[in-house]
């Protein structure tokens, strides 16, 4: 069965979860409404989403050095109370993504991070690049939106597809984190170094 966006949207309004977990929900039970509703509450993933506007006050901020020396990776991720900072699975999660950081290079953690500026001079490169080849002008802005959803994929952390399950991205990583864990965990920031390389924060 197809899975119309409009399904997705209803599922996403109804529940809170991500479009790309409701996607999924939905794919996975075949379109039933219903059924992805419960399959979203097994997964914990509706629990999380309702408690993404919670204070992440505390964390840790953890580091890693690939083997070589070559590339190191230091991150900020936060959550509500110090009893879980010293979680191990909590430090598990940490060590997780600084070994995809180092591997996958992101540049943002959110796309909410992008300059507004840079986007909008990828778009323009995506919509001159389709219509040198030959594509009509009028779908020309829905190819490039199209292309800016692969860009925030390549350049955002939470967008990517996670290193050590292609079937998931960071984001959805981080939210059966905060399903099992039963807090709020927010990525706030990372460095990703290379050898010789200058980083976005220099």
């Amino acid at each position: 069965m197809e899975i119309s966006a409009e399904m997705v949207k209803k599922l996403r309004e109804k529940s809170g979860v991500g479009m790309m977990d409701c996607k999924r929900a939905l794919t996975e039970c075949n379109g039933d409404f219903n059924k992805a509703g419960e399959y979203l509450r097994e997964k914990g993933l509706d629990k999380a989403a309702k408690k993404a506007s919670r204070p992440t006050k505390e964390g840790i901020l953890d580091s890693y050095i690939h083997l070589g020396s070559k590339i190191g990776v230091i991150m900020e991720i936060n959550c509500e109370t110090d009893f879980v900072a010293r979680n191990e699975m909590f430090k598990d999660l940490a060590h997780n993504i600084l070994l995809h950081i180092a591997a996958s290079a992101p540049i943002y953690v959110s796309k909410e991070e992008i300059p507004q500026d840079v986007i909008e001079k990828e778009k323009d490169i995506y919509r001159k690049q389709a219509l040198n080849e030959g594509k009509p002008a009028n779908i020309v802005d829905k190819i490039a939106e199209g292309k800016i959803t692969k860009y925030y994929q390549e350049v955002c952390l939470l967008e990517q597809f996670y290193v050590k399950n292609n079937d998931i991205t960071i984001k959805e990583l981080l939210n059966d984190y905060i399903a099992k864990i039963g807090e709020n965990l927010v990525i706030k920031r990372f460095v990703r170094w290379v050898l010789g390389e200058t980083s976005k924060e220099d």
